[in-house]
């Protein structure tokens, strides 16, 4: 009885090749290209953004009703001043004791910077790209 050829196309009484050994690719994050900069700014701004909005808008709505309703709606300082309360973020001390309204008006002013950084660099970059000066210019 014939022996059946071998896979490899060897003789059938030559020894069997050895395995062959695979050959390392690099990590997956070597090989792709981090995104660029203006796409990881863009993410970060908009991931932090929800947390940065609220607060802003109590702040700012309340900063100006206090104004507003001190000067336009003839309110004394006690009236109004339930406003401050929390514009400042005084609230907070039941839960965080005096820390509490420091830390809303440090993280508070911190998100805004953030906010108004990255908004900025994001806006510079899309000018960059319309005056064709940027390396992300869109090729139509």
């Amino acid at each position: 009885m014939p022996t059946p050829p071998s896979p490899t196309g060897a003789s059938p009484g030559a020894p069997d090749p050895p395995p062959e050994t695979p050959v390392p690719r690099p990590a997956a994050s070597a090989t792709r290209a981090s995104p660029p900069l203006a796409q990881r700014l863009r993410a970060a701004h908009a991931a932090v953004a929800p947390w940065v909005l609220a607060p802003l808008l109590v702040t700012v709505s309340t900063g100006m009703g206090y104004r507003l309703l001190r000067d336009w709606g003839g309110f004394s300082r006690d009236r109004a001043h339930a406003l401050m309360v929390v514009h400042e973020g005084e609230w907070l001390r039941q839960w965080l004791g005096s820390d509490g309204e420091t830390l809303y008006v440090l993280l508070n002013g911190l998100g805004l910077l953030w906010m108004l950084a990255s908004g900025s660099a994001l806006l510079l970059e899309r000018l960059r790209r319309r005056r064709g000066g940027g390396a992300g210019k869109r090729v139509s």
